[in-house]
């Protein structure tokens, strides 16, 4: 048996944690992750998913609000780990921690390391138009996301992929990818290859400023915006006082010469605005205090006169 701690707390963690529970050379001995926050619009204190499913297999739970916590270290040595696995933890792990394992501390990355490294590597991928993004397992080391890289698999991101769609696909196929890690770093046969420091790229947090959507900016680039931050934070824009989210788009074969964020008409169930170059049709939005609706549910409650800005608010 592989003696194992996991750290990690959200949805994303949680196939790894599952595929460790399940897979019989594997003793997952304890569980390290955030503790209980207020989620959701009701804002109710609720466990992390992960916390959830550990529970549900009585694996042990600590929840530290930091890591540096003088009862981490002591119950960590009492588990006695031959590996630390980290994935999506939330915190910086420290040198004492990272020191204690014998066989080290793995981690997974969803981005083809070195480019995005930083806490939002999926977003920024889907973001920038990305086609291809990918997992990586890697020694984690004191420096955010520079550790030697064990494995790496590509993945391709559809053109109908959004963060949510593309997060449980890479959470899915790394939980496979993390257990041959440590399968074979335990066994002795893990590569250990470093990292081409000339080919960083760097993902950093979203911010409420990433969502909010400038008009005067590309079609495709607001339309891979909205994909990026759907289901959520979702992408932001307003409308005669009133906000809206906007959580699915297309960009159509067509332009427009109107000011960027008029909406130029409501037909075969979108909102066509105008952008910097052409047109971004709105397919599905929330508007504030609302449920998440189809344009033709909404309009069929809400009056949209053509010639509206939006984003004024933004301005």
């Amino acid at each position: 048996m592989i003696p194992v701690v996991f750290f990690g707390t959200p949805e994303f963690a949680c196939p790894t944690l599952r595929r460790l529970i399940e897979y019989s050379a594997v003793e997952v001995r304890g569980v390290v992750t955030q503790p209980d926050r207020p989620r959701g619009r009701g804002h109710k204190v609720l466990p992390p998913l992960v916390k959830q499913l550990a529970a549900e297999h009585g694996v042990p739970i600590l929840q530290p609000e930091s890591l540096d916590d003088p009862a981490v270290f002591p119950w960590l040595r009492e588990a006695a780990p031959e590996i630390i696995v980290v994935v999506a933890y939330a915190g910086k792990v420290p040198t004492n921690v990272l020191d204690l394992p014998p066989k080290g501390c793995l981690n997974l990355h969803p981005s083809f390391l070195p480019r995005y490294r930083g806490a939002a590597p999926i977003q920024w991928a889907l973001m920038n138009g990305e086609t291809e993004t990918g997992n990586s397992t890697m020694y984690l080391s004191e420096e955010w996301d520079a550790g030697d890289v064990i494995y790496q698999e590509p993945e391709p991101v559809l053109p109908d992929d959004n963060y949510g769609s593309l997060a449980e696909r890479l959470a899915r196929k790394g939980a496979d990818l993390m257990l041959r890690s440590v399968l074979d770093v335990h066994e002795g046969t893990a590569p250990r290859i470093q990292q081409d420091e000339s080919r960083v790229t760097w993902a950093r947090l979203i911010r409420p400023k990433h969502e909010i959507l400038d008009w005067s900016r590309s079609s495709l680039d607001l339309h891979n915006q909205v994909r990026a931050l759907a289901p959520e934070p979702c992408a932001r824009t307003s409308c005669m006082g009133t906000s809206w989210k906007i959580l699915r788009s297309e960009v159509p074969h067509a332009t427009a010469h109107d000011i960027p964020g008029t909406i130029l008409d409501m037909s075969f169930n979108t909102i066509r605005v105008s952008t910097g170059d052409g047109i971004l049709e709105i397919l599905e939005l929330q508007p504030a205090g609302k449920k998440i609706m189809t344009v033709d549910a909404f309009l069929r409650g809400h009056r949209v006169e053509r010639g509206t800005r939006l984003g004024e608010m933004e301005k």
